[in-house]
């Protein structure tokens, strides 16, 4: 990847960011009184950035079990409420040691 697609991506996603903050503002003059708007206006970020984020988990190591596995110790240490950092290394290092041992227990298996 060139530094012109990177630019040019991360200039798409401000664009996004800003419109979905932005249209909300420029479409309702007065306050929303709608419980189901203003619920559904408040969880549009989250739900953007879970599309975005959970399709790239499984394909951001190439190889699907130790996504799957990086992907577990995430979920189960965010469950504990564990500070962030600690989440991100300890499935970043799950990760890393399942591609390291892969190729072992494939040959073992096979």
């Amino acid at each position: 990847m060139g530094m012109k697609y990177i630019l040019i991506c991360m200039a798409i996603m401000a664009v996004t960011t800003y419109l979905i903050r932005m249209i909300p503002f420029a479409f309702f003059r007065k306050k929303i009184k709608s419980r189901f708007v203003q619920s559904f206006l408040y969880y549009i970020p989250y739900t953007v950035l879970s599309a975005m984020t959970v399709p790239s988990v499984f394909y951001a190591t190439g190889d699907m079990p130790s996504a799957v596995v990086g992907t577990v110790v995430a979920v189960v240490l965010s469950y504990r409420k564990c500070p962030l950092i600690v989440v991100a290394l300890c499935a970043s290092l799950a990760a890393y040691l399942t591609m390291m041992a892969l190729p072992y227990l494939q040959a073992c298996f096979s």
